[in-house]
């Protein structure tokens, strides 16, 4: 259905990636996979036509329709959340335009025409009302939602509403750059069990291995400038590439050994009438051998100690008979909760259920309307939220933003960390007031490492972090002395992470003294979607 060939690109003379191929079959699925800057979201922009290669060629069936999930979402104007579900947002308007110029030009047969003609006759469809609420509950929309305008709700709920369109559409082909990053994890897992039984082919670029593991059956590495097949899920792919390098060092080591032992016997003989002649032959031979090039190691998490935070009580977090709600929307009543010194605690449950609400209460940022929180003996608390941008000092350097929360540590410490969240090099003195909200977040959440609470809240921490950051930060979690409570829709770094879980549901919260898979198990719902909704029984 598509391939790609020989592709090659290169921005202000440095190369990209180059003798690139591809080719994605009927139903397929793939994930293209490299480190931030490698090319991935290139490639995809070439596929779409937004780019164009300086060399290779993309080659499509024409009957094919493609449908992309950019990472950020369009102005929505004054369009209710339905609207833009159902395409009635303006895109049913293009559509016709588009197709009514096609066919003014006599271009009634190119793949521009098949494609614009299969999505205006999706959602054109009499049943698209009813099928984008369906993709628009699945995502966690309220149905009181589907009538407000879009333009009141934060960027990932309006990319939502745009993922919610593109699965109404159903293209033959799905392109999905970090659909994840804006889902929480209900929402996740029933996006994940849609796209099991999705018809269609998808090429993505995703960070949550999870997922990927879930879905993939192929991925391709951009690695050294090209593009590397491997067969299998992420992890499948980890173990080849592993391998394929211990077979690669094995036989660099043995071509060099034998290199150094020719070497060695022309050194030792050359100047020996008798063994000349051999010398001189072993000196030709190591010039016609193929030499091979010393294999890269496979890239690792960065492993650093998080410094020990002052010890708190054993009574970290309490909330007492504590009510909060917005309006006349009760969320708790009489809510009591103990968050234990040294807890790994993961909040879970379905969409509107409370727990960003909870890790607010617990970190101060609400004030209960009734009860009270107390704080436990000497505790610190550090709340990472969803919204961090604005905690940093815009006149800092990135690395003067770190020397700052952690006085004691040296330049080159500062740099080794911050390299190993992607600020490399140069990159390290840019000023944070022109830095992205990806690069934002992952600022912040160093901040948090080298200067650490003793009480850490954390929601959605993963997000806009490649797996081997995302890796990087288990890592030192798993040596972090303090308390952590946190909201993740990543499951591999809830199951890493967790030995409690805190279900929320319906303003109840039940603990759970074990780590996600028990808490699954014991739930009495079947599976993570099920356990997720399971009723709270006293």
């Amino acid at each position: 259905m598509l391939s790609i060939s020989k592709l090659k690109k290169s921005y202000g003379g440095q190369t990209l990636f180059e003798d690139c191929d591809l080719q994605i079959n009927y139903g397929e699925r793939v994930a293209l996979v490299g480190p931030n800057g490698a090319g991935k979201t290139t490639i995809f922009r070439i596929i779409l036509g937004e780019e164009e290669a300086d060399r290779g060629e993309v080659n499509r069936d024409e009957y094919t329709l493609i449908g992309f999930l950019p990472q950020e979402s369009e102005d929505v104007g004054d369009h209710t959340v339905i609207e833009i579900a159902t395409g009635r947002a303006g895109m049913l308007q293009e559509l016709e335009v588009q197709l009514k110029a096609l066919e003014v030009a006599g271009t009634v047969d190119v793949p521009e025409y098949y494609e614009a003609q299969g999505k205006f006759d999706a959602l054109n469809n009499p049943q698209v009302e009813a099928k984008a609420k369906k993709m628009l509950r699945g995502l966690g929309y309220q149905e009181e939602d589907f009538l407000r305008p879009a333009k009141e709700m934060s960027g990932g709920w309006i990319m939502r509403a745009h993922l919610a369109r593109l699965l109404v559409i159903e293209p033959d082909l799905l392109m999905l750059d970090e659909p994840t990053n804006h889902l929480d994890l209900m929402s996740l897992l029933w996006f994940q069990d849609y796209l099991k039984n999705y018809s269609g082919a998808i090429l993505m670029i995703s960070h949550d291995r999870h997922f990927m593991n879930a879905l993939t059956e192929s991925v391709h590495e951009i690695d050294n400038k090209k593009l590397v097949h491997y067969t299998g899920n992420y992890s499948d792919f980890e173990d080849q590439r592993l391998k394929n390098y211990e077979n690669a060092n094995t036989a660099y080591k043995n071509q060099q050994k034998q290199i150094k032992e020719m070497q060695d016997f022309a050194n030792r003989f050359r100047n020996v009438t008798s063994k000349a002649s051999q010398a001189q032959s072993k000196l030709k031979e190591i010039d016609r051998i193929e030499k091979l090039a010393k294999p890269r190691t496979p890239p690792k998490p960065y492993r650093f100690q998080i410094p020990e935070p002052p010890r708190g009580g054993q009574k970290a977090l309490e909330l007492q008979d504590v009510d909060f709600g917005y309006g006349e929307r009760k969320i708790y009543e009489n809510l009591n909760l103990t968050i234990e010194r040294g807890e790994r605690t993961v909040l879970v449950g379905p969409n509107g259920s409370g727990k960003s609400t909870l890790i607010k209460l617990l970190a101060e940022e609400l004030i209960p309307q009734g009860g009270t929180m107390k704080k436990g003996h000497n505790a610190k608390i550090g709340y990472f939220s969803q919204h961090r941008a604005a905690t940093l000092n815009p006149n800092n350097s990135v690395v003067s933003e770190i020397m700052e929360a952690a006085p004691t540590l040296r330049e080159d410490e500062a740099r080794g960390i911050l390299g190993s969240f992607m600020f490399r090099k140069e990159e390290v003195y840019k000023m944070t007031k022109v830095l992205s909200g990806g690069e934002k977040s992952r600022l912040n959440l160093v901040k948090f490492l080298v200067d650490p609470p003793n009480i850490l809240l954390m929601d959605e921490p993963t997000t806009h972090l490649d797996i081997l950051t995302v890796e990087s930060l288990i890592l030192a979690l798993k040596k972090y002395a303090g308390t952590l409570v946190f909201i993740s829709h990543d499951v591999h770094f809830i199951r890493e992470l967790a030995t409690d879980v805190l279900h929320v549901n319906s303003g109840q919260v039940r603990r759970y003294h074990g780590d996600f898979d028990y808490f699954v198990d014991k739930s009495g719902g079947g599976d993570e979607r099920g356990a997720l909704t399971a009723e709270l029984k006293d």
